[in-house]
């Protein structure tokens, strides 16, 4: 698409502008304030994407996206159907995810939930959300931040309130069959998300193929629905 040739575009003059050097971690001011998304690919968007890729198989019949339409149209692409779950009018289905009686019962075989429960309070009312709006066997794929900077996007809109590790996902999700807690991130591209540094900034991409569970950038959780 066009929009998008010329957001690359953009991005590349940015990254060409502001090349970053990888030797300098006395600096109190990252390269960037925006997650890496002015620059290119951030950091946590990768992992985020590799996490649903590798679930892609549980992606079946009725589809349910929180937030956006980001990942549903990339990986689930043989659903039954589509649909986007907003707190606010004029994005899909409308309803609170940390609320059951606006929410469908078990109406959705799968559910994307992609940075979600770290910008809602009642975290455990969320997850209670994700398994009443998914049919029995049912499976949601869930990602969350583990080290992240705050995101003032979120922050200024409905709060940023959490960041996780294997253990509270564990206790989160008791509820569910939980497949798979899957942790995504090393030192080096922890240090990189927070100072903003896109994938495309990496010196060696590959960085991104070694994980370290005691540096989580992103969690993820595979969870079925009893």
């Amino acid at each position: 698409m066009i929009r998008d040739r010329a957001k690359r575009l953009v991005q590349a003059l940015v990254r060409r502008r502001t090349a970053v050097r990888f030797d300098d971690l006395a600096r109190t001011e990252p390269v960037a304030r925006g997650f890496g998304w002015d620059r290119g690919t951030p950091i946590d968007r990768a992992y985020i994407a590799q996490f649903v890729a590798a679930h892609r198989d549980r992606l079946v019949g009725r589809v349910l996206e929180i937030g956006e339409a980001r990942y549903a149209p990339r990986f689930a692409p043989g659903a039954l159907s589509t649909t986007v779950l907003h707190v606010e009018p004029g994005n899909g289905l409308v309803g609170d995810l940390a609320n059951t009686a606006t929410l469908p019962a078990a109406a959705f075989d799968a559910v994307i939930c992609t940075q979600v429960l770290g910008v809602i309070y009642d975290v455990a009312a969320a997850v209670a959300g994700l398994e009443h709006v998914l049919a029995p066997g049912g499976c949601a794929l869930v990602t969350v931040s583990g080290i992240a900077q705050l995101s003032r996007f979120d922050a200024a809109r409905w709060g940023d309130y959490w960041r996780f590790t294997e253990a509270s996902l564990r206790r989160l999700f008791e509820r569910f069959d939980v497949v798979a807690v899957e942790s995504r991130g090393n030192v080096a591209t922890a240090v990189a998300l927070l100072q903003g540094v896109a994938v495309e900034d990496l010196p060696d991409p590959q960085v991104l193929a070694t994980h370290d569970r005691e540096y989580p950038v992103t969690l993820g959780v595979v969870a079925v629905k009893r």
